[in-house]
């Protein structure tokens, strides 16, 4: 038998933002995988254009280099809690992680989750400190912190044996000991200012990877034995159809090779391989026959899905299928209504938003569509806001219309029948002045204060708050806090329901008539209210045009013209002065809107309506409320 290659499967795990992604470009960079004429970008992982534009990994993504011989595959996770289904499946694909930590922020709340995701694997983390040329690192400090979390997660003796390794992902460097770095990243000051990821000053990422393969054992030979493979992840190719991606832990898989899949209850299949492909780089690569141990994308398994064992038919051998935690949010996905529905979308009815929803369930396991009893509104479940509004976005930019309900939170009700609600864990950081206002909005929403510190004109806050409470919450706090504040939130588990919480505390404004928006009427208008529109705006009966100053809603008219007359004041019109109105974004008109209102989503606007858009019908509906 010829000899097999040595492979090790290694993970990237951290928090929102501490650099993975860029660590990742580092490895790639300074393997020679890019040809040297290429042109590359920062974040090459980062292929879709939603990431690209956040600066955030939503899926997870595989490649691979060469390091001494050993061939590594390198999945990078997304850091944040909506998309944590990516990393618990992953976890199962991997011989080890790095835990990538800021020297700074420390660990934070996400890096608890994926963290204890993989200890329960039994992996043995090696931990990577990263941004060590910050002003504000506090190394030390923040090593002391990893080993406690380490310690409240049940570390086992050998997981709390991790090696430590320094660095700075940007320029590509890591180091065994800090003060390697200081003479090039902080003495220089010039030279740091080169932001590529191919090593400073002599200095590259050599020490990280020769850490993994001292600290991994490679892949043990097992091609004997009888193929195996869970399906870890999806992915569809226009050509191929959809594919299965997970790690071959047992025997060879072949192109055309007969195999049995093994689903859920117990239920085997037959069915037959297309062709197999591995990551050579950042690239897909056809082959004849994988050997396990490796990351496999096998085709030709149309109806595959997570958690499936690819196995042999003589010898099944199904592995436990792959535990998913349940959706915490959910929201109506309707057909847009509007009197401006289908003037600009090319999928605008609910067989088109059904059928889309349904792709989006092939591949996005975190998420749960539901039929209701009207056949044009779909109930879909998934793990935050974020999540949903990632999927709303996609739908938004392939040409879909669509309306959309505020998100309500999924309850559950224990053995005993109480009614329980999802907790988060919320960690703040905001300068000092600006705390007790945190601190007072927190206590109305029902949080419950873990821990407070202040250090360096900084207040850090720890709490426990209900998800009800914190919907339509990040907006108010960045304006509390002036922009300086970062809030950090992950589920912590069901509690208790905690009692009412206080809404939105600001009615709205409603349009009266459908037109063009005047600057004479939103001049007149906007001394009560806050403007979301502009003069030239398109608006209909029912659109919400701002935000009033007091409790109740207010029908206003922002398509009123000034009467002409023969008699003019000269320049009069010129000195018209408008505040610039408020322009939400998907998620902040999600967080604003009340439970009597829908987000108006298509491809070229984003509009907040009332669900009964005729006033005399608002009328009725109160008045059979208040009757109750």
């Amino acid at each position: 038998m010829s000899e097999r290659q040595k492979i090790i499967n290694i993970a990237v795990i951290a928090h929102v933002d501490a650099g993975k992604s860029t660590l990742v470009d580092a490895f790639l960079s300074q393997s020679h995988v890019f040809r040297e004429n290429e042109e590359i970008v920062d974040c090459v992982m980062d292929s879709d254009e939603i990431e690209r534009e956040r600066g955030i990994t939503i899926y997870s993504k595989n490649c691979s280099i060469m390091h001494n011989g050993v061939k590594i595959n390198i999945v990078d996770t997304p850091g944040h809690a909506d998309f944590s289904s990516e990393v618990e499946r992953i976890m199962k694909t991997v011989d080890t992680v790095i835990l990538l930590v800021d020297s700074s922020e420390g660990p934070m709340p996400q890096t608890r989750f994926v963290l204890s995701k993989s200890l329960e694997q039994g992996l043995n983390p090696i931990l990577f400190i990263n941004k060590i040329d910050k002003k504000d690192a506090r190394i030390d400090e923040v090593v002391d912190e990893v080993y406690e979390l380490f310690m409240d997660l049940d570390a086992n003796d050998e997981q709390l044996d991790f090696p430590i390794l320094y660095g700075i992902a940007r320029q590509g460097i890591a180091v065994k000991d800090p003060s390697e770095v200081y003479g090039i990243a902080v003495g220089e000051g010039t030279e740091i200012l080169k932001h590529t990821p191919e090593g400073l000053g002599g200095l590259n990422i050599n020490p990280l990877l020769d850490t993994i393969i001292e600290h991994c054992t490679p892949y043990p030979d097992l091609r004997d034995e009888p193929t195996q493979m869970q399906v870890a992840s999806l992915a569809y190719d226009d050509y191929i159809g959809r594919l299965g991606i997970g790690r071959l832990t047992k025997g060879t898989l072949k192109e055309g090779q007969t195999v049995a899949v093994a689903k859920e209850g117990g239920v085997i299949e037959q069915a037959k391989i297309g062709q197999v492909f591995v990551y050579r780089g950042l690239q897909r690569m056809p082959v004849k026959e994988a050997q396990c141990g490796d990351i496999v994308v096998v085709s030709g398994i149309p109806n595959i899905s997570i958690g499936e064992t690819i196995c042999d038919p003589e010898k099944p051998e199904p592995l436990e299928m792959i535990h998913i935690e349940e959706p915490t949010l959910s929201m109506n996905f309707m057909v847009n209504t509007s009197p401006f529905a289908g003037k600009v979308g090319k999928f605008v009815t609910s067989r088109h938003i059904r059928d889309r929803l349904m792709k989006e369930l092939e591949v996005n396991v975190g998420l749960r569509v539901e039929e209701t009893e009207t056949t044009d509104c779909f109930k879909v479940s998934g793990r935050g806001e974020l999540h949903l509004s990632i999927l709303i976005e996609n739908m938004r930019r392939e040409g879909y219309e669509l309306a959309v309900s505020k998100p309500e939170v999924i309850m559950k009700r224990n053995e005993e029948g109480k009614l329980l609600e999802p907790v988060e864990e919320v960690i703040i950081s905001c300068p000092d002045e600006y705390s007790g206002s945190v601190i007072s909005k927190l206590n109305i929403r029902k949080g419950l204060m873990l821990e407070m510190s202040s250090a360096n004109g900084y207040t850090h806050l720890s709490y426990h708050v209900p998800t009800r409470g914190l919907l339509g919450y990040r907006s108010e706090f960045i304006n509390d806090t002036h922009g300086e504040g970062t809030l950090e939130t992950r589920f912590f588990e069901f509690e208790e329901f905690k009692g009412d919480i206080p809404g939105r505390q600001n009615g709205v404004a409603i349009a009266i008539e459908e037109g063009t928006c005047t600057p004479y009427a939103i001049f007149n208008i906007q001394e009560r209210v806050q403007m979301f529109v502009e003069p030239g705006t398109k608006v209909y009966e029912g659109m919400i045009v701002g935000m009033n100053s007091r409790g109740d809603d207010m029908e206003v008219n922002p398509c009123k013209a000034k009467k002409v007359s023969n008699m003019r004041a000269a320049g009069s019109d010129d000195t018209i002065k408008l505040t610039p109105p408020r322009v939400f974004s998907l998620e902040e008109a999600l967080e604003f809107i009340a439970d009597d209102e829908l987000v108006e989503v298509t491809p070229t606007d984003i509009r907040l309506r009332k669900k009964l858009l005729h006033e005399l019908d608002r009328r009725r509906l109160r008045n059979q409320m208040s009757r109750k």
